[in-house]
């Protein structure tokens, strides 16, 4: 992974294999939910992005099945999708801090 932030969709399609394998459609759910309703992904940018992610190595397919005659693949975090995932949250997380910091001096400043 780069230095520069992880773009939203990644975050989301991450976040939503980070607790178990999942198959296309379970993850489009998951993202939905993740993101309270705000992002909905259509069919064919969510698996552009995930072979994106297959290429990128941040993910991998954890095992293909066919169902209804169709083949249905179920997809997993790698450990560098997961390292990737963690150091995101944590940037997130030190730039929410700061956020709040910030937020809190300014209102004792403006209140004082």
């Amino acid at each position: 992974m780069s230095d520069r932030a992880m773009q939203e969709p990644t975050l989301l399609l991450l976040t939503a294999l980070a607790d178990e394998p999942r198959h296309g459609y379970a993850i489009a759910r998951e993202v939905e939910k993740i993101s309270d309703g705000r992002v909905k992904m259509r069919t064919g940018t969510l698996y552009g992005a995930l072979e994106r992610l297959l290429g990128q190595g941040l993910i991998e397919v954890h095992e293909e099945e066919i169902v209804d005659s169709r083949l249905r693949r179920t997809y997993a975090l790698t450990d560098a999708g997961r390292q990737g995932l963690a150091a995101e949250a944590q940037r997130i997380a030190a730039t929410a801090r700061e956020a709040t910091r910030r937020l809190r001096v300014s209102g004792e400043t403006a209140t004082a």
